[in-house]
C-alpha cells in the first residue's frame, strides 16, 4: 500500500466526526443543455441514519447520485462526504463510499471469495487483514457455505447479498444502495433489509433510492423527495404523514360518479380520483369532512362501501409529485 493511502486510514479526518455531517448538497445543479437535472438541490445527510431518495422516473434521482459518486461534474453548487469536496477530494471520497449499484456487476465466472479478494485488492485492503475481513463479510451476508461456489450459480438474492458485502468489505463510512431489493424474493429481501439496519446501528451511513413504498417506510429515518430536479419534501415519514395528512376516504359507489368537481370545491379537499365505480377523496383535516362528501355521493347514487383510514407514504408522493413511485 502507498504512503498516501496509509495517511488516508490513520487521518483523523477519516473519522467519523458526530458534527460533520455525511453528506451535504447546496444548491446543486446539473444542466444537459436547456434541460435542467438536477435544479439547485440542497439537503444533509446526518452521519449515522439511513436516508431515502425518493422520486419519479426522470426526477434527478442518478443524476444526484452520479454527482455524489463522483462520475459526474455539477454545472453549479458543491457536494462533499464527510467534509471532503467530491471534485477536489475524489480519491478519498471514493475510499469512504461503498455503493451497490442496481447491476451488482459481479464476475460471475469467479466464486464468492475471488470477488471479494479482487475487490479487496483494488481498494488497497491490507494484505494481513484481507483474508479475516473477506471472511467476517461472508458470515455477514451467510455465504461462508457458497464461498467457492462460482457467482454465475447464484440467484438473484444471493448476488446483492454478495455485492452488499463487497461494498462493505473496505470498511466504508457511508454505503449507498440503489435499489437494494430489486428483483429478489420476499426472504431475500427481510435478510437485506436486516443488514441494512444492522449497518446504522454500527455507526454507518446509509443512503437508499427506492421504488418500493413498503422499503422506504420500514428502512429511512428521513425521506427527500425530488421532482424535476427540486427538492419537494425533506422529512421523517411520519411528519410527512402528520403535514400532509388529513384522511384518505376510499368509496365504491353502484355506478360511476358525476359530481367529481363539486367534491373537488369542498373545503379541505386536496385530491379526488375515480376509477369505474371506485372513488378515492384526500382531505386534510379531520374526519369533519366525511358526512359532506356522503351527502354529495347519496344524492348520484347508492354508496355500497366506505372506508377512512391514515394517508400512506404512497398517497403522500402521489400528491407531491402527481405520479405514482411504482405503477
Amino acid at each position: 500500500m502507498n504512503k498516501q493511502a496509509v495517511e488516508l486510514q490513520t487521518s483523523p479526518e477519516h473519522d467519523a466526526t458526530p458534527d460533520l455531517a455525511a453528506i451535504e448538497m447546496d444548491q446543486l445543479c446539473k444542466n444537459f443543455g436547456k434541460f435542467k437535472a438536477v435544479d439547485h438541490l440542497s439537503l444533509t445527510v446526518r452521519q449515522g441514519e439511513i436516508f431515502g431518495l425518493l422520486g419519479p422516473n426522470g426526477s434527478g434521482k442518478t443524476t444526484t447520485i452520479n454527482m455524489l459518486s463522483g462520475l459526474s461534474v455539477p454545472s453549479s453548487g458543491t457536494v462533499t462526504v464527510l467534509g471532503y469536496n467530491v471534485q477536489r477530494n475524489a480519491r478519498q471520497v471514493h475510499r469512504l463510499l461503498g455503493a451497490v449499484p442496481q447491476e451488482t456487476a459481479l464476475y460471475e465466472e469467479l466464486s464468492a471469495w475471488d470477488n471479494l479478494d479482487f475487490h479487496a485488492d483494488l481498494f488497497g485492503v491490507p494484505r494481513k487483514e484481507k483474508k479475516e475481513r473477506i471472511m467476517r463479510v461472508l458470515e455477514l451476508v451467510q455465504l461462508t457455505n457458497r464461498r467457492t461456489s462460482r457467482v454465475g450459480t447464484f440467484s438473484g438474492g444471493m448476488k446483492r447479498r454478495l455485492a452488499l458485502g463487497r461494498a462493505l468489505l473496505h470498511e466504508p463510512q457511508l454505503i449507498y444502495l440503489d435499489e437494494p431489493t430489486l428483483g429478489v424474493d420476499v426472504q431475500a429481501r427481510r435478510a437485506i433489509w436486516d443488514y441494512i439496519l444492522a449497518l446504522r446501528e454500527q455507526g454507518k451511513t446509509v443512503l437508499i433510492t427506492t421504488n418500493y413504498l413498503e422499503e422506504a417506510q420500514i428502512l429511512c429515518d428521513r425521506l427527500a423527495i425530488i421532482d424535476h430536479g427540486k427538492l419537494v419534501a425533506l422529512d421523517t415519514v411520519e411528519h410527512l404523514k402528520q403535514t400532509h395528512g388529513g384522511c384518505v376516504i376510499e368509496i365504491e359507489m353502484a355506478r360511476p360518479v358525476e359530481a367529481l368537481d363539486e367534491l373537488r370545491a369542498l373545503p379541505g379537499v386536496t385530491e379526488v380520483t375515480a376509477e369505474e365505480t371506485q372513488l378515492k377523496v384526500s382531505a386534510l383535516g379531520g374526519g369533519n369532512i366525511v358526512p359532506r362528501v356522503i351527502n354529495i355521493l347519496t344524492q348520484e347514487g347508492e354508496l355500497k362501501d366506505i372506508a377512512v383510514r391514515e394517508p400512506n407514504l404512497d398517497d403522500i408522493f402521489l400528491r407531491l409529485t402527481g405520479t405514482k413511485l411504482r405503477d
